[in-house]
């Protein structure tokens, strides 16, 4: 983020292209709005990235597939609605900006624009950052006993109970933790301290590995440094056994049996039900 904010800061806006019209889900104020107002600053709600433009804000969701790729120079012209991945484009004064592509046939990436962030609604419901300061190993303790027997990969998964975490690095987590994902999340004093360390020790060591990097690289950045999560199949570089996998209808989580759950694999519940 802070790559972006350098390149965006000192900026004003020529346009937002829409390409994909899908990935906007606003229409009040026009993207129209934003040319010629200067880009104030470069924030974060979660998963959101937040570009304040004028007394504006764009709001950006990338979902799973979507990339942001920065353009140094002016883009050729693309045609409004035309196929492939290119959803938008920001074209700064100077003619550099940003495209935001999205690979695949599902299309998840979203873009606000608002005068208010809480103006979306997912950003207004969402759970408390786990990086600020006020978020303690007190305030976690609480929110995992409110959520008593449900599944701790869930509970950390979900946006609207903590912001930002997500499925990738929910699994990071629970392996330094070295907890199961299944583990209720109504834990004993101990557990939740532990589970408190790896959230702040693997969240802030993501954030300082992604310091100063291009937003194109962030990605390849984060796969190259997770522990378990989409290395199933492959060695567990704690204690050397092989990685599994669970799959869900749209997710998967990976886990290591040795360093999370005694050893014991856990059931494949879409596995199953295709070997019946």
């Amino acid at each position: 983020m802070s790559d972006l904010r350098t390149r965006l800061s000192g900026h004003t806006v020529d346009a937002l292209q829409l390409i994909s019209f899908a990935a906007l889900k606003t229409f009040d104020p026009p993207v129209s709005a934003l040319h010629g107002l200067p880009v104030t600053s470069v924030g974060r709600h979660g998963k959101y990235l937040d570009i304040g433009i004028g007394e504006l804000h764009l709001l950006i969701h990338l979902a799973r597939a979507g990339w942001l790729r920065w353009r140094d120079s002016a883009p050729n012209p693309v045609r409004p609605g035309g196929k492939g991945p290119l959803a938008a484009r920001l074209v700064l004064d100077d003619g550099s900006g940003f495209d935001l592509t999205e690979a695949g046939t599902k299309k998840s990436l979203a873009i606000h624009l608002v005068r208010d962030p809480l103006d979306v609604e997912r950003v207004a419901t969402l759970g408390p950052d786990p990086l600020e300061p006020e978020f303690t190993v007190d305030v976690l303790a609480a929110i995992l006993a409110k959520q008593g027997r449900s599944q701790i990969k869930g509970v950390l998964r979900s946006q609207t109970i903590i912001a930002g975490i997500g499925n990738a690095y929910s699994d990071e987590i629970l392996h330094a933790a070295k907890m199961s994902p299944y583990k209720p999340a109504s834990m004993t004093a101990d557990e939740v301290q532990r589970l408190y360390d790896a959230i702040q020790e693997t969240l802030r060591a993501a954030v300082a590995r992604a310091d100063g990097l291009a937003a194109s690289e962030l990605k390849a950045e984060k796969k190259t440094n997770l522990q378990v999560h989409g290395r199933a199949g492959l060695a567990c570089p704690v204690c050397g056994d092989t990685v599994r996998q669970v799959k869900f209808a749209d997710s998967t989580l990976e886990y290591c049996p040795t360093c999370q759950t005694g050893g014991k694999p856990l059931a494949d519940r879409v596995l199953s039900r295709l070997l019946k």
